[in-house]
């Protein structure tokens, strides 16, 4: 097969498809085979073609953010070593203002692009926002002296453009990417086992469990209105399990991915519904964009620093940006402030609860404190994903309030069994959702299933590696009408 063929068929098809499960161990062969300085052309050559396949009209826009973040990067460290090296204050200064008004002046651009064209159905620029944000972080990182400008345009353009990420992340820092896109470390057996098994449970997320429990989602949030109460209820549980899947699904499968080609790529969730506060969610949920708002906008406009007022305005406006971030819709920001309100409600009331615990004489490390924690939180978490699902405020709030009509003969009277799924297919849905929590928990208390199943014999090692792979296969959402390449978070 030629080999722009051979880039097509790979590039064409996304993570969730068997052309590309069929295919990615040729390019990782490949890329073992090439001698390590020069891996990231060939990383390059994918990256591209990848995201051309996809969407070859917004390629341009991809390449403008590479020029772009190139020579802004250059030009800012240029002069903050012209500033940081200079003997003369007037001269300091000046430099130091030139490459401020440079990174202010590539940031407006960029994210100027990235709000007038992340939503464009003509030129569909997927994946802008994770790109773009990329790319704000490196020049941020410059202009502070955390990161040298990259000289090599090639593999600053891998690092922007990196194909296991591109789409939905994770949004790795220069720091971390760079020195591994330059040398990345030889694979051995063990790594590409623990890559492979990485990969499996992230299919496992999303085509088991996501694409099972959207089916039902979707329509019931088609018509909300059509439908009983409890059937709601259970539709908005099920868009929490939803969302996560499919988003924690796809980034285990780039995770794995990069690890196929000597690249490590930071963990992006961390049992987030096992969280017993908001805070801790979104320490968990999320996580290189919690830590990259944490970094770049909450620090920067004072953190906790100045005063009490100061730290509640700063995680409203942290939030504002998440929310307009996923979303121009009013409800992404309703659902954004949501979270903020949640946090600055928990630190009001902290004293009260702290007073209140002493007084029934209620331990914090009991069991049932921190199972009511971890339910009220994900009660939280659940009513906010609403907002976020919903096509609207009113449907949102239609939703909500429908929600709480108890409507229990759905139950038994077989209604539940023609909103999309069958009685079967919700049995493997609730098998599914079961088999995460599990894991989860598993994972909260330090064992990582990964490197447990890696140390049992041989012969039970692939007899569960069969049997996940027939499971996914068995179970997992197929067929002609299906769209493999969808996932939640790629239309932000």
């Amino acid at each position: 097969m030629p080999l722009s063929n051979i880039f097509k068929k790979v590039c064409h098809m996304q993570f969730v498809s068997f052309d590309f499960i069929a295919v990615l161990p040729l390019v990782a062969l490949i890329t073992y085979f090439i001698p390590q300085k020069y891996r990231y052309i060939w990383m390059l050559v994918i990256s591209a073609a990848f995201y051309a396949s996809l969407s070859l009209i917004a390629l341009p826009v991809l390449l403008i953010n590479i020029v772009i973040t190139y020579f802004s990067g250059i030009m800012i460290d240029k002069n903050v070593k012209k500033a940081g090296t200079s003997s003369d204050d007037e001269k300091d200064a000046k430099s130091g203002n030139t490459a401020g008004m440079i990174l202010a002046a590539a940031i407006v651009v960029e994210l100027g692009l990235m709000l007038l064209l992340r939503s464009d159905r003509i030129f569909n620029v997927i994946g802008i926002s994770f790109f773009t944000l990329k790319s704000v972080g490196y020049l941020v990182d410059v202009y502070k002296g955390k990161q040298e400008a990259e000289k090599d345009f090639l593999i600053l353009a891998l690092f922007v453009s990196f194909f296991p990420q591109v789409l939905s992340g994770p949004i790795d820092r220069a720091g971390l990417l760079i020195p591994q896109l330059k040398a990345p470390v030889s694979v051995d057996f063990d790594r590409l086992r623990d890559g492979f098994l990485q990969m499996l449970w992230g299919y496992f997320l999303k085509l088991v469990i996501a694409d099972r429990l959207s089916i039902f989602v979707n329509e019931v949030y088609a018509a909300p209105e059509s439908f009983e109460g409890t059937i709601i209820a259970i539709a908005t549980l099920f868009y929490t399990f939803e969302i996560y899947c499919d988003f924690a699904g796809y980034s285990s499968i780039a995770i794995g991915t990069a690890r196929l080609l000597g690249i490590d790529v930071n963990k992006n969730f961390d049992c987030p519904y096992l969280s017993k506060s908001i805070p801790e969610f979104w320490r968990r949920w999320h996580i290189s964009l919690s830590s990259y708002l944490k970094d770049y906008v909450y620090i920067p406009l004072g953190g906790s620093r100045k005063g009490t007022n100061r730290k509640y305005l700063n995680i409203l406006i942290v939030f504002a940006v998440s929310g307009i971030w996923h979303g121009s819709a009013l409800t992404f920001l309703v659902w954004g402030l949501l979270h903020a309100l949640y946090q600055i409600a928990g630190y009001l009331t902290a004293p009260f609860r702290e007073k209140a615990m002493a007084a029934l004489m209620l331990e914090k490390d009991a069991f049932s404190h921190k199972l009511i924690s971890v339910l009220f939180t994900f009660f939280l978490v659940n009513l906010a994903w609403v907002f976020f699902r919903a096509s609207s405020l009113s449907q949102a709030l239609l939703i909500i309030r429908k929600s709480f009509e108890f409507t229990p003969w759905v139950l038994s009277d077989n209604s539940l069994y023609h909103v999309g799924l069958s009685r079967a297919s919700l049995g493997v849905g609730a098998l599914g959702i079961l088999i995460m929590t599990v894991a989860d928990i598993i994972s909260l208390r330090g064992v990582l299933l990964r490197s447990f199943i890696l140390k049992q014999a041989l012969w039970l090692r692939w007899l569960i590696m069969i049997t996940a792979i027939l499971f996914i296969f068995i179970f997992g959402i197929w067929g002609s009408g299906y769209n493999a390449s969808s996932f939640i978070y790629q239309q932000f």
